[in-house]
């Protein structure tokens, strides 16, 4: 009987639109009672910009359906076996994020691969510890039992698999005030990666460099710090294009908000 009735349905169908087949069908592995009422509605359907509504709102009810009936829906996400759903970030002692779900859904570990040992069961304790840096995973702990180079990548490569480049830009105010630096123009439109620096270049704290009384123009012609790169070849050289970097201090003011146009006129002309 019931195989009856849906070939009547579609025989209905086909007789009004031959563009109600393919949703109405799909519809009707999802959501049978829909798809009965939206025939039958159908049915009796003239107008044409009626109809295409109906498919319309077919097709939309046949891709949720079968998206939900697929496992997409979000409360079908298991955290007590899969952990949290939403990336754990760390701000200490660099910016890191961590997904659970990778590591967990995706690659097939266990809790217990990582809680206990090496990570406590306890939010932050790690980042606190002030042991979690790149020395000790490099040492096998914490991500580094792990991520060596033979059971998952090594924790000195692929450095945006879990380090996201500062978005915003750093300024630089000694030796000069100031020089600008934009990590994404770098790694987005260049293409370098994060060790194509940070090695023996530049150290992967911030202020490292600027502290250093060795961070002068003079380094960069030597070929040091963004020497490296900023030779004439590789890139403009660093005694070319000084304004790509260098903003000076009406810039560096302007930056931070800290003057307007109209006060350093006046500053400048009263001799201050």
């Amino acid at each position: 009987m019931r195989c009856i009735t849906e070939c009547f349905l579609h025989e209905r169908v086909r007789s009004v639109d031959e563009s109600f087949i393919e949703p109405l069908t799909l519809l009707q592995g999802s959501n049978n009672y829909l798809y009965t009422v939206l025939c039958e509605f159908s049915g009796r359907i003239s107008d044409m910009n009626n109809r295409f509504i109906i498919t319309c709102v077919a097709t939309f009810i046949s891709v949720t359906s079968l998206a939900v009936n697929n496992g997409y829906a979000t409360n079908e996400y298991d955290v007590q076996a899969f952990g949290p759903k939403n990336p754990i970030i760390w701000d200490t002692p660099v910016k890191v994020e961590f997904s659970h779900r990778v590591h967990t859904e995706d690659a097939g570990l266990e809790c217990s691969s990582c809680h206990g040992e090496p990570f406590a069961m306890q939010r932050g304790v790690a980042m606190r510890s002030g042991k979690l840096t790149m020395t000790s995973l490099a040492e096998g702990k914490y991500c580094g039992m792990c991520h060596d180079g033979d059971t998952a990548f090594a924790s000195d490569t692929n450095c945006a698999g879990c380090h996201t480049p500062p978005e915003e830009r750093i300024v630089w105010s000694k030796p000069v005030k100031a020089v600008v630096f934009h990590h994404q123009l770098h790694t987005d439109e260049y293409g370098l990666e994060c060790d194509s620096c940070h090695n023996e270049v530049f150290a992967m704290k911030s202020g490292t460099a600027e502290q250093s009384p060795f961070f002068t123009m003079k380094s960069l012609y030597k070929g040091q710090y963004c020497g490296k790169c900023h030779d004439g070849e590789t890139a403009f050289a660093s005694n070319t294009l000084c304004n790509t970097c260098h903003i000076g201090k009406k810039g560096y003011n302007r930056l931070m908000g800290n003057a307007s146009h109209s006060q350093e006129n006046n500053k400048e002309k009263s001799g201050h």
